[in-house]
């Protein structure tokens, strides 16, 4: 189970700030469940942006559609005829989902609407590719849908180390750096400026397992005895 919470209005609004057609698109099940990034909250979201926008003076025009879910490949394919008539994705999914948006959609710049906070787990033998760290400070909007806390052997946040090779990790050739990835899908989106701005740390103290209570569901836990 993957729980997360919606970024403040302020920076979903900053990072959409030059789009004047943006699709919000959300997921059907951890994130809905978690009432964080379902069909309700993509509505919110929606409407809280056109909101802040024509009280700027810069309306913004947009569309909504929620999938089953966005870490599956084969339930993005219903949002092939719509993504080309807009100028920017924001995903509401986990910070796997979002990936995967930018990864189907690489020429559209897919920017997250929630930070993923804590990922449970499931029981069940299969394979798995690992995306998100749930690190509860999602950048994707800034490195074109790429995570790389995940995705770099070193978790770096401000740009490449110098151990690139030919597009390849030092750590083992078969794994692409990920700022050489980040790189070339900036390139193609037209925004390779954000290759030079510094992300700040992140406080990585006193990381213990942590328990989640969403606001929408705490007066039912209460009855049980659960704050």
């Amino acid at each position: 189970m993957i729980v997360a919470e919606r970024k403040p209005l302020e920076e979903v609004g900053a990072m959409v700030k030059d789009y004047n057609k943006v699709l919000t698109v959300g997921c059907g099940t951890c994130v809905a469940v978690c009432l964080a990034g379902g069909e309700k909250e993509v509505g919110v979201l929606n409407s809280e942006l056109k909101i802040a926008r024509r009280m700027e003076g810069n309306p913004i025009e947009t569309g909504g559609a929620t999938v089953e879910r966005q870490c599956d490949m084969e339930f993005l394919e219903e949002l092939d005829g719509i993504v080309d008539e807009y100028d920017a994705i924001i995903s509401m999914a986990c910070g796997a989902g979002i990936q995967f948006i930018a990864e189907r959609f690489p020429e559209i710049p897919v920017f997250p609407g929630v930070n993923t906070s804590f990922i449970g787990v499931n029981r069940e033998v299969g394979w798995y590719e690992e995306k998100c760290r749930a690190c509860g400070t999602c950048v994707l909007g800034m490195t074109a849908g790429i995570c790389p806390v995940t995705m770099c052997a070193k978790g770096l946040f401000n740009g490449p180390c110098g151990g690139t090779n030919k597009g390849s990790c030092e750590i083992n050739t078969d794994q692409p750096c990920a700022w050489h990835r980040i790189h070339e899908r900036l390139a193609k989106q037209g925004r390779l400026e954000n290759i030079i701005e510094i992300c700040p740390p992140t406080d990585w103290r006193n990381q213990t397992p942590r328990t989640i209570v969403q606001p929408g569901y705490k007066e039912r836990l209460a009855a049980f005895g659960i704050k």
